[in-house]
């Protein structure tokens, strides 16, 4: 069965042009001009990859995607955005959102095609072997709910905190190297700054009550990567 790719962008000479391309690289299409429409069809049926415009009539492309991260149907939905917006500070607000890859107009059909095979197979292989829960000291990960928890107090985090949150446990004790981390979090062939990384590391632990400097949970082991650790230090 063909997978199926849902479009939410309002330009249609581009909606057009990305719909006639995926369909011709055997993908099934759907295409949207608003946001609220995708999100209706979203019950109904779940797509394999959602490729989503920032700025849209009605509702833009980040609050869809917060809506679709605090649905636990649609939680690891793979979403690409499309925008006009290339600062680096709107790339990183997007991301943050929860969006697994980010694209700037205007774009090059291959390179679109090229990152949609690639969030694609990042998605099937975080799905092959997804554990009921996760836990190191008092964080507990209940993978199935896609809730965390310290203690008794549930953290709330985007998708990007939790997965890698979820890489960190799924290691604790080990240093996880940095590249391993970009690779397995923002998939295979993220070519992003690693400021992204880091910028992801200081809000996760934010939201744990962790400190950099004297580290209960996240350890950074300087010029190597990140590690969980097993007992606050």
């Amino acid at each position: 069965m063909a997978q199926l790719i849902y479009v939410v962008e309002d330009d249609e000479n581009i909606r057009e042009l990305v719909s006639c391309t995926l369909e011709s690289f055997a993908y099934d299409v759907k295409a949207f001009v608003q946001a609220e429409d995708m999100l209706a069809a979203l019950e109904q049926t779940m797509p394999d990859l959602l490729l989503l415009d920032i700025m849209l009539p009605g509702m833009d492309g980040i609050a869809a995607l917060g809506i679709i991260r605090k649905n636990p149907r649609s939680a690891r939905l793979p979403v690409i955005m499309l925008t006009a917006k290339a600062g680096e500070v709107d790339r990183v607000r997007g991301l943050d959102c929860g969006a697994d890859d980010y694209i700037s107009k205007p774009f090059g059909i291959l390179e679109l095609t090229a990152r949609v095979r690639t969030a694609l197979r990042h998605a099937e292989q975080a799905s092959a072997a997804i554990p009921q829960e996760l836990s190191c000291g008092d964080i507990r990960m209940d993978c199935a709910r896609h809730e965390v928890w310290q203690g008794e107090r549930k953290v709330e985090l985007t998708l990007k905190e939790y997965q890698l949150l979820e890489l960190l446990l799924s290691n604790c004790r080990r240093v996880v190297p940095r590249d391993e981390i970009l690779n397995r979090v923002w998939g295979i062939d993220f070519t992003g700054e690693t400021r992204t990384l880091d910028m992801h590391i200081k809000s996760l632990r934010g939201k744990l009550q962790d400190n950099a400097d004297a580290p209960r949970y996240i350890k950074t082991v300087r010029g190597v990567g990140y590690a969980f650790l097993e007992r606050p230090e």
